[in-house]
């Protein structure tokens, strides 16, 4: 047992390391409009339960990143793992310095990612924020499921 958590804990930290290869640390200066890692991690954090969704409709799973998308400035990278599966990337739009709303999510972007009905049992999320720290959550389907 003690073997299998040690192994678990290495292949979080190679997976830590590879998400902020070749990335380098922004300024974390705050900037009053929600841009830095500094200013959106306390609201992500807090709000963890809600980073995700699943919804059954028209016969697939939708899984929706909407709650991530509307916090993604101070983001690099959202990662998700279906069923233990290979690890994803889910696209975020960028975040320009001038942007007039962080949290208004551009159109034309892809909210969610779609899976074969009743298939999403579990959902990993990582987030690589622009401080290079890192954030991940396991869901359960039950626990994110709506209507």
């Amino acid at each position: 047992m003690q073997l299998f958590m040690l192994a678990t804990l290495c292949l979080g930290v190679l997976g830590t390391a590879a998400l902020a290869e070749d990335r380098v640390a922004e300024d974390q200066t705050p900037t009053g409009k929600f841009l830095t890692a500094g200013e959106v991690r306390p609201i992500l954090e807090a709000t963890k339960t809600s980073w995700i969704v699943v919804r059954e409709f028209d016969g697939q799973d939708l899984v929706y990143f909407t709650h991530l998308l509307a916090w993604r400035c101070g983001l690099y990278e959202v990662q998700y793992v279906i069923n233990g599966g290979p690890a994803e990337v889910f696209p975020i739009p960028e975040c320009p310095p001038d942007i007039e709303n962080a949290m208004t999510i551009p159109e034309d972007t892809q909210i969610f990612i779609t899976q074969p009905l009743g298939s999403v049992k579990t959902v990993d999320v990582t987030l690589l924020y622009d401080d290079l720290g890192t954030d991940t959550v396991a869901y359960e389907r039950a626990a994110v499921m709506i209507p």
